[in-house]
C-alpha cells in the first residue's frame, strides 16, 4: 500500500484515497477477487488502475464502451502512463503495432470491448503475457433482468478458468441484491471480497414532476433558463422524433443543443461527442442511447422528458451529471403516456414472461419513486438496499413538501391483505380482493373467505395502485427474487403495521409555476474570493488554450478544483505544484511552466497580520 500511495500522489496528483478504495486496491494488489460496488464519479477507475501500476504486468480493463475507453485512455496518457485500447476503431496497422506492445510488456494499462477479449486470437496474446489483473467495468451488464443486459458479458466466465492466479474485480455503480448475486454467479466470484461504498450522491438535487406532455418542454426551458443558463447538460427524451423536435426548440431559445440518436449518421454522432467533450455549455438531447462511457466531469444537469424504464436506468442516466463532485441537477417530467408506452414496450418485447413480470415490478417502482411524497433519496437508497434515517433536503419532496393526506389505514390494509393472501400475488390481485372481486382464482384460493375480502371497497382501485406504488418505493413492500411479480412485507412494514408510525399519500399534483431554486456554490467558487477571482479567470483561460493546442477536453488538463487552488496557494516551483490536488508528475512536467507563468503575472497576495 506504500507503493499505491506513492502512485496515487505521483501519477494522479491525490493525497488520499476516498470511501472503500483503500480497501479495494489492498485486496486486489494482494491477488485476491473484488466486487466493488460504487457510485458514478465515486472513484472506481482508481480501484483498477492504481493495482495495474503496482502489480507486475499489464491490467487488463473489459469495458463495453468504446468513448469511454478513449477517455479513460486520454486521461491516462496526460497522467504518464502507458495506456491504449482494443477495438473495432484501430486499422490493421494499429492493432498489429498493439500487439506487438502487449507482446513485450510495453503497457500499462489495456482497454478491451468484451467481444475483442473473448476472441482466440486476444486469449492466446494474454495468455503468453504477464496480466496484472482483470477488471471487468459496468459489470451489472451480466444480468438478464437488468436494464443493459449484454449476452457477452456471461462469457467472461471463462477468465476464471484460463487465467486462474490473475486477480479480477468486477465494477459498477448500479446493481441491487439480485444483480450483484448474478454477477458473482456469472463471472464466478463467489470467493471475492465485496466493496459496497454508499450508492448516495449528496452533489445531486433530484426533481420529479407529473405533468402533461404539453408543457413539459416550457418547464424543461424554465428550468435550465433559471439555473444552467450558460451549463453542460443531458436531455433524455424516448423517440427520436422527439430528440430532433427537443434539439431544435432548444436552439431557438438561443442554446447550444445538439441531437443524437441512433438513427443519425455515424460522422455525425462522433461529432456530437467531440463537441460535447472539448467544449462548454453544450445541451445534447439525445435517446438513451448516449451517455454511457461519457467521463465529462462537468455535466450540470440531467433532465428526462420522458420515464426512464426503470430505477437503475434512471440511477445510471442521471449519476452522469456532477462526476466531479459539484453541485447538480437530475429533473424529470413525465406524463401518463410515457407509462402507457412503456408497458406496451414490455408486452411487445422479447424474453420470457418471468422476464417481462420482472420489467413491469422495475416499472412499477419507478413510478412509485416518482409518486413519493417523502424523500427521493430516501427512497432511491433504500431501492439499492441503503437505508438514509434522515431526509436527505436536496430533493423537491424535502425542499416543497407535497400535499398528502393520511394514509395508514389505506397502507395496514393493503399490507394486511398481501399478507394474508399468502405474500405470492402482484399488486393487481391483492387489489381485487381489496375491492371484494370475486373471480375463479380468489375462490380457488379461498380468499373470498378472508377478513380482508372487500375492506377496500370504499376506495376505487386508481388510488389502491397508487397506495401499493408507493408502499414499494418507501420500502415497506418488495418484489420477490424469482421474477413472478409477487409482493412481499419487509421488517420496515412491521411498526407500520402495528401503528407505530403513520404513512402519508400524496395528493395529485397542482400546475403551478416552477420557481427558481438558489443556486449551490461550487467547491472551486467556494476556495475562489474576490481577490483571487481574476487570476482564477486567467488560469481559465489558459486551460482552455492548452485543450486546444492539445486537442484534449479542458478537464484532461486539470478541473476546477485545480485551478481554485492554484489561485488560492499561488506555487512559484515544482514543489509547490506537487501539493496542488490533481497535478502529478506528468501534468507538472507538461503544464506546471504554464501555470506557473500565468501565477507569476498576479502580484503576491499581501501577508496577514
Amino acid at each position: 500500500m506504500e507503493r499505491a500511495q506513492h502512485v496515487l500522489a505521483d501519477v494522479f496528483g491525490y493525497r488520499q484515497f476516498r470511501s472503500q478504495q483503500a480497501g479495494i486496491i489492498e485486496a486486489v494488489i494482494a491477488g485476491n477477487d473484488a466486487l466493488a460496488l460504487m457510485p458514478t464519479g465515486g472513484g472506481k477507475s482508481l480501484c483498477y488502475q492504481v493495482p495495474s501500476l503496482v502489480r507486475p504486468g499489464i491490467g487488463i480493463v473489459v469495458s463495453p464502451l468504446i468513448a469511454l475507453m478513449q477517455d479513460q485512455v486520454e486521461a491516462l496518457t496526460q497522467a504518464g502512463v502507458d495506456a491504449a485500447f482494443l477495438n473495432s476503431t484501430l486499422d490493421y496497422r494499429e492493432q498489429m503495432e498493439l500487439e506487438r506492445r502487449i507482446a513485450i510488456g510495453a503497457l500499462d494499462i489495456l482497454y478491451v470491448s468484451p467481444e475483442r477479449l473473448l476472441q482466440e486470437r486476444t486469449l492466446n496474446l494474454l495468455s503468453d503475457t504477464t496480466l496484472a489483473l482483470f477488471a471487468i467495468d459496468e459489470a451489472h451488464c451480466v444480468s438478464q433482468w437488468g436494464h443493459d443486459f449484454r449476452p457477452e458479458y456471461r462469457q467472461l466466465k471463462l477468465l476464471a478458468e484460463r487465467f486462474p492466479n490473475v486477480p479480477r474485480i468486477a465494477l459498477t455503480a448500479t446493481a441491487d441484491e439480485r444483480t450483484r448475486e448474478e454477477i458473482v454467479t456469472e463471472l464466478r466470484l463467489e470467493n471475492a471480497r465485496r466493496f459496497i461504498a454508499s450508492f448516495d450522491r449528496p452533489n445531486i438535487r433530484y426533481t420529479i414532476s407529473n405533468m402533461a406532455s404539453m408543457g413539459a418542454r416550457e418547464r424543461l426551458w424554465r428550468f435550465i433558463d433559471a439555473e444552467h443558463a450558460e451549463d453542460a447538460g443531458i436531455v433524455y427524451c424516448l423517440s427520436r422524433k422527439s430528440v430532433d423536435e427537443t434539439a431544435a426548440w432548444l436552439r431557438g431559445k438561443g442554446r447550444t443543443a445538439l441531437a443524437y440518436h441512433a438513427g443519425l449518421d455515424a460522422d455525425v454522432r462522433r461529432d456530437v461527442l467531440e463537441r460535447f467533450r472539448k467544449e462548454s455549455g453544450i445541451i445534447v438531447v439525445a435517446t438513451i442511447a448516449f451517455g454511457m462511457g461519457i467521463d465529462k466531469p462537468d455535466v450540470r444537469f440531467v433532465a428526462h422528458l420522458n420515464l426512464p424504464k426503470s430505477i437503475e436506468a434512471y440511477y445510471q442516466e442521471t449519476g452522469r451529471a456532477g462526476r466531479d463532485g459539484e453541485p447538480a441537477n437530475a429533473w424529470l417530467a413525465y406524463g401518463i403516456q410515457d407509462l402507457i408506452q412503456l408497458r406496451q414496450w414490455i408486452t411487445q418485447g422479447e424474453g420470457s414472461d418471468a422476464y417481462k413480470q420482472v420489467q413491469r415490478q422495475k416499472l412499477a417502482a419507478l413510478i412509485g419513486l416518482c409518486e413519493l411524497p417523502s424523500c427521493r433519496r430516501q427512497a432511491l437508497l433504500s431501492y439499492f438496499g441503503e437505508r438514509q434515517s434522515q431526509p436527505c433536503g436536496n430533493c423537491d419532496n424535502c425542499l416543497e413538501p407535497p400535499e398528502t393526506t393520511d394514509g395508514t389505514v389505506l397502507a395496514q390494509k393493503a399490507l394486511s391483505a398481501a399478507y394474508r393472501t399468502g405474500q405470492r400475488f402482484g399488486a393487481s390481485y391483492i387489489i381485487d380482493v381489496l375491492l371484494g372481486r370475486s373471480n375463479e382464482r380468489i375462490e380457488r384460493a379461498e380468499h373470498d373467505k378472508l377478513p380482508v375480502f372487500g375492506i377496500g371497497k370504499d376506495t376505487d382501485e386508481t388510488t389502491w395502485k397508487g397506495v401499493f406504488r408507493q408502499l414499494t418505493a418507501s420500502g415497506y413492500l418488495a418484489g420477490d427474487d424469482e421474477g413472478y411479480g409477487s409482493l412481499q412485507l419487509t421488517e420496515q412494514a412491521r411498526p407500520l403495521l402495528r401503528g407505530e408510525e403513520k404513512f402519508a399519500v400524496r395528493l395529485p399534483s397542482k400546475e403551478t409555476r416552477q420557481k427558481a431554486k438558489p443556486k449551490r456554490a461550487s467547491r472551486s467558487a467556494e476556495l475562489v474570493n474576490d481577490a483571487d477571482r481574476a487570476l482564477f479567470e486567467d488560469l481559465r483561460n489558459l486551460r482552455r488554450d492548452l485543450a486546444v493546442r492539445n486537442k484534449l477536453p479542458p478537464y484532461l488538463i486539470c478541473s476546477d478544483v485545480t485551478l481554485a487552488e492554484l489561485a488560492l496557494f499561488r506555487p512559484t516551483d515544482d514543489a509547490g505544484l506537487a501539493d496542488i490536488t490533481g497535478l502529478g508528475t506528468s501534468k507538472i512536467r507538461r503544464y506546471g511552466a504554464n501555470f506557473l507563468a500565468v501565477i507569476g503575472k498576479h502580484p503576491a497576495r499581501a501577508a496577514s497580520t
